[in-house]
């Protein structure tokens, strides 16, 4: 598994719940874009629209290539290929309980490009504080460990 591109954001403004594995309808270019690892995933959120999941504001260069065949938009909805039963979970809760959708990483799985979706729900300033605290006194554990060997 090659991982493409990554959202550091998530894990600090989010709770993450639930994750769901999902193919992404992509076009030829893009493909070739994304094995270049020309992707970005940060402001990307997935949007329901009709019983279908979309992928919004997700960048994937221009592929230099391509010439006449390539979009020209890098930061159209992809549609996310998910079953039909997990659609429904997801939107239950999203409907129900304040959950968000949120794409967390894009990668290659054998031949296929894969993205990692969560229902996550949103952090509190106080929240994000004890996690900046966290990550500190790790990185102080760290530094002393490495000193002390």
């Amino acid at each position: 598994m090659k991982v493409i591109a990554f959202n550091k954001s998530a894990s600090f403004e989010y709770f993450i719940g639930d994750k769901y594995e999902a193919g992404i309808v992509l076009e030829g270019a893009e493909v070739k874009s994304l094995r270049a690892g020309k992707a970005s995933l940060s402001e990307s959120f997935c949007e329901i629209r009709g019983g279908e999941v979309f992928l919004k504001n997700m960048h994937i260069a221009l592929y230099e290539r391509s010439g006449a065949f390539s979009t020209r938009d890098s930061r159209k909805d992809r549609k996310l290929l998910l079953h039909r039963d997990e659609i429904s979970k997801i939107v239950g809760k999203v409907n129900e309980r304040g959950f968000t959708l949120v794409p967390l990483k894009i990668y290659f799985k054998d031949a296929l490009v894969k993205v990692e979706i969560a229902l996550c729900k949103g952090k509190h300033t106080y929240d994000k504080k004890q996690t900046l605290k966290e990550r500190d006194e790790k990185r102080a554990m760290d530094r002393e460990a490495k000193n002390y060997r």
